[in-house]
């Protein structure tokens, strides 16, 4: 594959640029089908203009054609048998979660000092455990989302206007998508088996799941809740009406191996006043709405949960870590922090209503700091600024650089 026929995204080649040719593991992360594997392709083409003397050593673990690769032994025969002796070495590796104990070629590649290495993987425990423990401080985590709002008008080559915002929505922001006709039942079939494979390959196998059905039920009602609050007892309560008996704890890994996934986003809620983060009660919200379409098909009634997950959604692709904002019986629907950065966000569908308006507004209006504040709604002509709070449409705020 040629990853010049590829549509760029230069947001994730600046993030890695810095780092080609240093001795630090270059890991790119994300749901499966998010783009990783094009974004190793592209990165390949540059190291080859930028080193031409390199040498390019690529293993792409969904091709059948590396399946003898199983683990850290052939991994590190692999590689050797491949790197010519005195030139550099640049080494991509492609889903390197399906090779067991990887983590001790990185290390021992690392430690030699003439490969400079780059690898992707689709479960957010690539680097937890060993790898974190054995290549603490000598890797860098890009992750790599869905496409933006903006990206996918780039790849659909569409103009910015509501059409384009509505098939976003329903449709989601998977790359791949570009090459399919545009029929919706091929769409929806290609989301189920992208869906199928996540649930089989990182969570099912990974995570030696046996209870299907409850998996099932707990997906789906994470689609139903998105955005709202979640607890055990309440996932409890609404499986006991499926007939369903899962204890606490299982609900929980379950949970967290959604998470793992990248599939969903858990949010944990922030006091403001207090400025301490609760450990109960967090919120989910999907990397990708076309997915969660094959869960729940798209239904305008529910225009509120959509944009909330989008306006998280473009707060995580400008790299702000997320929180919901707790201010006394109050809430805050986001707060983002980067560094010294902190914003925050309110959602509606409209502010129409003179009550809406008054506790939507009001609610950023009691946070005493001076951070910049949004009103994000889906008003064709939301603008202006009440009392320094920023009113945008949804369009606009999915297309403005935070």
């Amino acid at each position: 594959m040629d990853a010049l026929n590829f549509i760029s995204r230069p947001a994730y080649l600046k993030k890695v640029m810095p780092y080609i040719n240093k001795p630090v593991i270059k890991v790119f992360t994300g749901q499966r089908r998010s783009g990783k594997s094009y974004l190793l392709l592209q990165t390949i083409d540059y190291v080859k203009k930028k080193f031409p003397d390199g040498d390019v050593i690529f293993i792409n673990k969904e091709n059948p054609e590396y399946n003898f690769i199983k683990d850290d032994e052939t991994l590190w025969g692999f590689i050797k048998s491949q790197r010519k002796e005195g030139r550099k070495a640049f080494v991509f590796i492609d889903e390197i979660q399906e090779i067991t104990q990887f983590e001790k070629t990185l290390r021992g590649l690392l430690a030699e000092g003439s490969y400079d290495i780059y690898c992707t993987g689709s479960n957010a425990t690539l680097l937890s455990g060993e790898l974190a423990t054995l290549l603490s401080g000598r890797y860098i985590e890009i992750n790599v989302h869905t496409l933006s709002y903006s990206e996918f008008l780039e790849f659909h080559q569409l103009e910015d206007s509501m059409a384009s915002l509505t098939k976003y929505m329903v449709q989601g922001g998977m790359p791949f998508m570009i090459h399919l006709d545009d029929d919706d039942l091929v769409r929806q079939e290609y989301l189920r088996n992208v869906m199928n494979t996540i649930l089989y390959k990182d969570i099912v196998q990974r995570f030696n799941v046996r209870n299907f059905t409850f998996l099932n039920n707990l997906m789906a009602y994470v689609a139903d809740n998105t955005g709202s609050l979640f607890s055990a007892n309440r996932i409890n309560e609404y499986l006991k009406s499926q007939k369903l008996t899962v204890s606490t704890v299982t609900i929980l890994d379950y949970l967290s191996f959604l998470e793992s996934s990248y599939l969903i986003h858990r949010v944990k809620r922030y006091d403001i006043k207090g400025r301490r983060i609760f450990e109960i009660n967090d919120k989910y919200y999907f990397e990708d709405l076309g997915l969660c379409h094959t869960l729940r098909p798209y239904d305008p009634k529910y225009l509120n949960k959509y944009i909330e997950n989008l306006v998280f959604k473009h707060l995580l692709y400008n790299e702000f870590q997320v929180f919901v904002g707790k201010l006394g019986d109050k809430e805050i629907d986001f707060i983002g922090r980067k560094g010294d950065t902190v914003i925050y966000v309110q959602v509606a569908v409209n502010v129409y209503e003179p009550q809406t308006f008054e506790r939507e507004f009001g609610n950023l209006l009691l946070i005493q700091d001076n951070h910049p504040k949004y009103m994000v709604t889906l008003d064709e002509y939301a603008t202006g600024n009440h009392q320094g709070i920023l009113h945008l449409n949804l369009r606009d705020f999915l297309m403005k650089a935070l």
